[in-house]
């Protein structure tokens, strides 16, 4: 089954995070060693997104994205096995005259 976003097809997860979104997602998420200039660089690259009228809802689509992925693999993310409860001892009661 292929998976397109618009006209454009995703091949991997990343690729529809992307394509969803709009931008890439080391944007947001950073790359692994990054520098602390190029770590700047890039959040102020991600306020200038934020304040473009183009890009105003995305952190609605972001939770919007987030929720769909969560509700479609809820039964993975959430399988939770009860464990069993210890048994319960019950005290002894003891009636009658202490010697």
């Amino acid at each position: 089954m292929r998976t397109y976003v618009g006209h454009q097809q995703a091949v991997s997860a990343e690729d529809f995070v992307e394509l969803a979104l709009g931008t890439p997602v080391e944007l947001w998420l950073g790359a692994e060693g990054e520098t602390d200039e190029e770590r700047a660089a890039r959040l102020d690259a991600a306020r200038d997104i934020l304040a473009d009228p183009e890009y105003s809802n995305l952190p609605d689509d972001v939770a919007r994205i987030a929720a769909e992925v969560i509700e479609a693999h809820a039964p993975e993310l959430f399988n939770v096995v009860p464990l069993a409860s210890p048994a319960r001892r019950r005290r002894s009661s003891r009636k009658g005259v202490a010697a």
